[in-house]
Parts: C-alpha cells; sequence; structure tokens
C-alpha cells in the first residue's frame, strides 16, 4: 500500500478507506491511543488500538519518538480535537527510541526553553515550534523565487568567494589554502598572497549585490538568494556570522521604482505565508501571545503575529525622508520626555527603538525612510544633489525595526570612482565595476532583505538563531 501523508489525510479526509501512515511517536496514550506526526503538518494523526487485537507484548516498542508505520481504516474520530482517527489493523516499529534516552532531549513531551533546544538543534525539528518556523521558511523562500519568476526577473548565482569588500566594512572571512604557521613572505615580510590559491586574498562574500548589477546592465532584472558570511563579533539575537540574502537589482528603476517593488513584493511574501501556512501561523500566533503575557507591560507586542502580517498588507507604506524622520523624532513625546535610549540628531544613523516609534506609533503603518547622509552609507549609493544626502532607503516593520535596505545605484563613472577612493577602497579590486560606468551607464536600483530577519518577522520567532537551521555565530559552528 502507498504511504499518505498526514497533511493530505486531513485536509480531504475519506472516511472508509484503507490508509498507511508513516510517522514518528508524539504519545502513546493508555496503551491505546497513538499521536503520530509525518512533519507533513504541525497536526498529528491519531491510530487507536483494538486491545482485543494487540497485546502488551506487541505494543512494548511503541514509545515517544520512534518511528512507525500504521495501517488501518480511517473514521470519524469519537473523541475531541480530531475529526478522523486510524482504526490500526497492522502496524510496524521502524525505529525504536529508549524512553529513558527520550527524557534526556527536547523530545520529551514538555515544554523547553529555547536555549535548550538550540543546544539540541538535530533534533529541535520535531518539536512544534520549530516544524512550523521551518515549514513557514521554506514556503517563504518558494513564495520569493515564485514573485521574481513572475515577475520576469533571473535568478543569478554570485560567487561566495569574493576579491571584494562589497560593504567596506572589512568584517569578512578569509579563505586560503596557505599553512597557518609558515605562509610565504614578500620581500616586505607581508604574506605573499601570490601564493595563494586563487593569485590574490579572497574572502567569502558579504553580499552579492555588486555581480548582480553587472547582470541587471545586460539582462534588466534579475536577483540573487544565497548565503553570505560576515565575521562580526556580535552575540546578539539579531546577528549570525552564515546568514541568507535576498538582492534584486534592476536596470532603469530609480528610487521611487525601487520603493515600488519593494512594497509590493513584501506585501506578496506576507500574503502567501497568511495563506498558505495557516495551521503553522495559528500555533505560533497563540505561542506569541502566551509568551507576551509573560513579559512586563511595556516590552509586549501591540500587535499579534498574524495581525502584524495583516498590518503590512493591508497598509500602504508611509513615505518620509530621513530629514523628516529627524524632526519628527525630536518633535515625539519619547523624545521629550527623555524615554530614547540613543540619541536623536541630524547625521546619526536611526535606532530600532526611532524605528518602532514612527511605524507602531506615529504612522501605524509600514515606513520607508529615504534620502539618508552619505556619511553611514554604502560607496555604492547615489549621492543625491544636495552633496550630502544618498539615494538610500530603509524600510521599517512593526515589532522588528529596519527589514529591508536598498538604495539607487551611482550609475555616473566620475562620481562612483572618486567615492571608491573616498572609502579607501583599492581601486584595482573594483575595477570591473567600474567598467560597467563606461559602457552605457544607466539608473538602477536594487535592494537587500536578510531572510533570516524576514523569517523572524514571518514566525514571531526572537532570536534570529531560531529561524535557520544550524546558527554560526561566534565560538559557536556545532553540527
Amino acid at each position: 500500500m502507498k504511504r499518505t501523508k498526514i497533511k493530505e489525510i486531513l485536509s480531504n479526509p475519506a472516511i472508509g478507506a484503507s490508509i498507511l501512515v508513516k510517522g514518528w511517536v508524539r504519545s502513546f496514550r493508555n496503551n491505546q491511543f497513538i499521536q503520530i506526526n509525518d512533519g507533513s503538518t504541525i497536526n498529528n494523526i491519531q491510530a487507536v488500538v483494538n486491545l482485543d487485537q494487540f497485546k502488551d507484548a506487541d505494543l512494548k516498542d511503541i514509545s515517544v519518538a520512534s518511528s512507525i508505520a500504521v495501517e488501518g481504516k480511517l473514521v470519524e474520530s469519537q473523541g475531541k480535537g480530531q475529526s478522523c482517527e486510524i482504526q490500526v489493523e497492522r502496524f510496524e516499529i521502524l525505529g525504536k527510541a529508549d524512553p529513558e534516552e527520550v527524557q534526556k532531549t527536547v523530545m520529551q513531551p514538555k515544554r523547553h526553553s529555547l536555549e535548550f533546544l538550540r543546544d539540541q538543534a538535530h533534533l529541535r525539528f520535531r518539536t512544534n515550534t520549530f516544524g512550523a518556523v521551518f515549514r513557514i521558511r521554506h514556503t517563504a523562500a518558494y513564495a520569493i523565487h515564485k514573485y521574481f519568476n513572475d515577475g520576469g526577473f533571473y535568478y543569478l548565482h554570485t560567487p561566495i568567494i569574493t576579491g571584494s569588500d562589497a560593504e567596506g566594512a572589512g568584517e569578512m572571512f578569509r579563505v586560503t589554502t596557505l599553512p597557518v604557521n609558515d605562509a610565504p613572505k614578500d620581500e616586505n615580510g607581508n604574506i605573499n598572497w601570490k601564493e595563494d590559491f586563487f593569485g590574490k586574498e579572497t574572502n567569502l562574500t558579504v553580499s552579492g549585490q555588486l555581480e548582480a548589477e553587472l547582470g541587471a546592465l545586460a539582462l534588466g532584472a534579475v536577483y540573487t538568494f544565497g548565503p553570505t558570511f560576515r565575521a562580526e563579533n556580535s552575540n546578539t539575537s539579531r546577528h549570525l556570522a552564515e546568514f541568507w540574502m535576498i538582492e534584486p537589482e534592476v536596470a532603469f528603476n530609480d528610487l521611487k521604482d525601487n520603493m515600488d517593488l519593494t512594497e509590493d513584493f513584501l506585501k506578496y511574501v506576507c500574503s502567501y505565508i497568511l495563506e498558505n501556512c495557516q495551521d503553522d501561523l495559528a500555533f505560533l500566533n497563540e505561542r506569541g501571545i502566551n509568551e507576551d503575557k509573560q513579559k512586563p507591560q511595556n516590552e509586549r507586542q501591540e500587535l499579534s503575529l498574524i495581525e502584524r502580517l495583516e498590518f503590512v498588507v493591508n497598509n500602504g507604506f508611509e513615505r518620509i525622508t530621513y530629514t523628516n524622520a529627524i524632526e519628527l523624532l525630536l518633535q515625539s513625546t519619547p523624545y521629550k520626555k527623555k524615554k530614547f535610549k540613543y540619541p536623536v540628531e541630524w547625521g546619526t544613523d536611526l535606532q530600532s527603538e526611532h524605528e518602532r516609534y514612527l511605524v507602531e506609533k506615529h504612522f501605524k503603518k509600514p515606513v520607508i525612510i529615504t534620502d539618508y547622509p552619505a556619511s553611514f552609507k554604502a560607496f555604492y549609493m547615489r549621492l543625491n544633489e544636495d552633496g550630502k544626502t544618498v539615494a538610500a532607503m530603509d524600510i521599517l516593520f512593526p515589532g522588528i525595526g529596519e527589514i529591508v535596505g536598498g538604495s539607487q545605484r551611482e550609475e555616473r563613472f566620475d562620481v562612483l570612482k572618486q567615492k571608491i577612493k573616498d572609502f579607501n577602497i583599492p581601486e584595482e579590486e573594483l575595477w570591473w565595476y567600474l567598467e560597467t560606468r563606461k559602457f552605457g551607464t544607466v539608473v538602477h536600483s536594487g535592494f537587500g532583505l536578510g531572510f533570516e530577519r524576514m523569517v523572524m518577522f514571518l514566525t514571531g520567532m526572537g532570536n534570529i538563531r531560531d529561524v535557520i537551521p544550524f546558527p554560526r555565530t561566534p565560538k559557536n559552528a556545532e553540527f
């Protein structure tokens, strides 16, 4: 008999049909009621053992976390909480689980801390919380690819190993085959990178944007979706050393076009999750509400998880300049009452508390802030006519603050060349990037979305380590 997934059974129960289910035991009550989950849905299916047919000895190996195959007839459930159940006619233990060992793991049927779950990342997929998170992560990735494919974008695989630093921050992981303790030196006593595998110093990429621009300037519209790396020694709930980025680039798009594209894209992804992940969202929504009840009043979310997603879908994004944002913050009650932890002044970057005030308190809708000071933005952003600001944009969401950063790119050869010099970036590293401005340069724009940041928003998880299967952080590369 062919196996049927539990999601398929529960979504369209064929009462009276004989079915085969394979999965893992979530609970086994009264030596009769087996709750089985196969990962296709957050919901279990109950299999009921006929005690007249099976003896205790037949059932001794059924335990929590064991894998099992069950054949039987699908019938309407006699109990509460499920619409149908399986009358067991035959079962087979596919893989045993030692009950004593289970008690030491996250598979023990009780509430565990997220820290404990991170220590057992190889097993946490078995829990309801992480099953829901990673099903939503998959669906979000599919929605992103679908959106760009349907919009005529080409998926570009940009290099993971690179000889340039797109962000200019210098926080990169070096890639080398040179011996650690006996690297060859040049006449000045420095490491001779010409002897290395690539003949130059190389690193793991922090962004595929610069290469994506090259694709856009020939193919029109491209996007990347790949791993990126940053050697930033930050052990916070928002930092990873390895993470995934989505970076579209579009030729002939100015900053306004870029804002329109990003707003449409974010609304699409949130809508797709609302429509296609209802069971998992409902579970995480309830989880978030219960967690919030344990927090002090001033730390609670004003909106539930589902309400935050609907907030994005149902509201047009407010668009203001950085200068206007600073003026609004200076006039705000939290600023006047000295409630902000960080200073507010023109020329400094906005902090999460400022961004969330604008979204959640002032405008009560997602916000796009544009035209930031050039002093703290990247070299590739187009310099505005005032000579002080750049055509940059950040998109702010409720509960999380900045979720997307983007800009119109600097397409003018002379201006870009000067900016590369001002940022102390060796021109020989980016000669190829500059050359694109010599051969039919055009206005073009793009943005970057940290995928894990988006999944945090879609799931309500408060720590970025809980939305990636195996987090890479300072002093941690387990699994």
